[in-house]
């Protein structure tokens, strides 16, 4: 029996959306939410940028979007393409002869902006490109960058701006008998991006790819992006979402995890349960935590583990997690294995050995799942 079978209050109900393929990952339908990134490089930088996708994969990216601003860009897109483990989308905007070199080059997906790629016939020759070599579209729209036609028409950018921006789009695209697109409509403020990806989901069954654009720095942004992402999420909007951040590329794909492993829609790694700390503590809760975040970085088998400082809530929460840990007294605690006591252990050794324990628990379930199979 299943965790959401006997809480339903736990239950998401997303959006049914059609499903199309970026590369060989499935967007929309019954697919998983994909988590993308961005790389920062110099797309002609063949080596740098290839690194940097290979680090977001390695982190769980399931796909990467690279910036095209040039023919030099294009070029490299081969390159990188060839190297990468996970679908490259090109990032198009004003010359979409870039976007018909992209395709050309093997880009997975091609994302051009309404507001500023130009005439219906320059994106009908994308759109002829995009089919002649397999590639899907996103169309991105952005409350920054929306067209002057709308800007006039309503004053300032709006929802109902960004939605007939995305619409007037997809009706190109369909008009051209081009199916496999996703949409976005961008925002930095958290409002008026949650306003238009609401009305934009009763607008169109398109999958769409969320984000809150320019959300700011690693603290900022992240918190930005868990209110804008996490109440869209919620409401069961959303197939494919890329944390925007000014920070590493894998900071935006770590926290797009820990945003969706929050709602239950998606688990990867360890999920640490951790108490703030407090006088009550019997070990340095937060020094802690730090220290198994990092040495446990490595393991991608979805498993949960709780660090709890004192017995308050130690014994409670480690009845629902993997492995646990409570805080007790002269020096020591109490291991928990599946949910119950298992042995006592000094606070000396306490990361090593739950270290230990996590990584052997993350075999046997890895072992488990290959099995079923």
């Amino acid at each position: 029996m299943s965790l959401n079978s006997i809480r339903p209050w736990r239950n998401i109900y997303r959006r049914k959306s059609r499903q199309i393929m970026v590369g060989n990952v499935p967007v929309g339908g019954d697919a998983p939410i994909s988590v993308q990134t961005m790389t920062n490089t110099d797309t002609s930088d063949v080596k740098a940028t290839v690194l940097q996708v290979l680090a977001a994969a390695e982190a769980g990216a399931d796909i990467v979007r690279v910036s095209t601003p040039d023919q030099a860009s294009t070029t490299a897109l081969r390159h990188i393409v060839a190297e990468s483990p996970v679908p490259i989308v090109a990032d198009i905007h004003f010359h979409y002869k870039r976007a018909i070199e992209a395709a050309e080059a093997g880009a997975a997906c091609l994302r051009i902006n309404p507001g500023n790629i130009g005439s219906k016939e320059r994106v009908r020759e994308v759109i002829r490109a995009a089919k002649d070599h397999g590639c899907s579209i996103r169309i991105g729209v952005n409350a920054g960058s929306l067209e002057r036609h709308l800007l006039e028409k309503y004053a300032e950018p709006c929802p109902d701006a960004m939605v007939e921006s995305g619409l007037d789009h997809i009706k190109i695209l369909q008009d051209n008998d081009f199916h496999e697109f996703k949409i976005s409509v961008k925002a930095s403020d958290v409002f008026l991006a949650a306003a238009a990806y609401q009305q934009l989901a009763d607008a169109t069954d398109a999958p769409i790819h969320l984000g809150i654009t320019e959300a700011g720095g690693l603290m900022t942004g992240t918190i930005k992006s868990a209110i804008g992402l996490g109440n869209l999420l919620w409401m069961g909007i959303g197939d494919t979402i890329r944390v925007s951040l000014s920070a590493d590329p894998i900071q935006e794909v770590k926290v797009g995890y820990e945003i969706l492993k929050s709602l239950g829609l998606r688990h990867r790694g360890v999920n640490i349960i951790s108490c703030p700390s407090c006088a009550r503590q019997g070990f340095d809760v937060i020094k802690t935590v730090e220290e198994l975040e990092q040495r446990l970085s490595h393991i991608k088998t979805p498993m949960s583990l709780s660090i709890i400082g004192c017995v308050v809530n130690g014994p409670g929460e480690a009845l629902m997690t993997d492995v646990g840990f409570t805080g007790g007294g002269a020096g020591a605690g109490m291991v928990y294995l599946a949910g119950k006591q298992s042995h006592k252990l000094s606070n000396a050794q306490m990361v090593d050995h739950i270290v230990e324990l996590v990584e052997k628990r993350a075999a046997e379930l890895e072992a488990v799942e290959q099995a079923a199979e």
